[in-house]
C-alpha cells in the first residue's frame, strides 16, 4: 500500500468530495467506454441513505474514490476508480478492504458490483472471491457505439 494513503468516508453529501470523486472519474474511466458518471448522477446517490463515498488521498491528493450503497443485509460497489497514476500502488486494494470491512461491520451478507467484461479489474474482483452470477449483453455503450457486456458479481461476507 502506498505510505501516507489516507481513507476518508462521507456518508452525507459533501460538495468537496463529489469534486474529488468527479475529478478522479474523469481520469480513471476512459470516455471510450461510457461507464463514467456525470455530477448529477453521483449528486443524486450521495444523497441516498445508506451511501457512502470514501476518497483515497495522500497528503491532499486525491487518487481514488469508492462509492457503495448499502440496503438491508446487501450491499453494492457502486463505482471504484484510481487515477492512472496511482494504479498498481495498493489504492483500490485498499479502498475495497475498507468497502469490505465497512460492509462487515454493517451485518451486510452480500456485496454486489458489475463491471464492463473486458475491464481488467474483472481479475482484480476474481482475485479477492468475487464469482461471476450474470452478465447483461450490450450494457455499457462506447462512445462510438460500441457495445459492451455487463459482468454481474457476488462475494459472500
Amino acid at each position: 500500500m502506498s505510505e501516507g494513503l489516507r481513507l476518508v468516508r462521507h456518508d452525507r453529501p459533501s460538495v468537496r468530495a463529489e469534486a474529488a470523486a468527479m475529478a478522479i472519474m474523469s481520469e480513471a474511466f476512459d470516455p471510450a467506454y461510457g461507464e463514467a458518471w456525470n455530477a448529477a448522477q453521483l449528486s443524486s446517490f450521495v444523497t441516498l441513505p445508506g451511501v457512502t463515498l470514501t476518497i483515497a488521498q495522500i497528503n491532499g491528493a486525491w487518487l481514488g474514490f469508492s462509492l457503495v450503497r448499502m440496503i438491508a443485509d446487501e450491499a453494492e460497489l457502486l463505482l471504484l476508480a484510481v487515477g492512472r497514476q496511482w494504479r498498481g500502488r495498493g489504492v483500490g486494494k485498499a479502498l475495497l478492504n475498507d468497502c469490505l470491512a465497512m460492509t462487515r461491520l454493517s451485518g451486510i451478507e452480500t456485496l454486489h458490483l458489475e463491471v464492463r467484461e473486458n475491464n481488467p479489474a474483472v481479475h482484480f474482483y476474481r482475485s479477492i472471491g468475487f464469482e461471476q452470477v450474470h452478465f447483461r449483453p450490450r450494457y455499457y455503450r462506447g462512445r462510438d457505439g460500441t457495445s459492451y457486456d455487463a459482468l454481474s458479481f457476488r462475494l459472500k461476507l
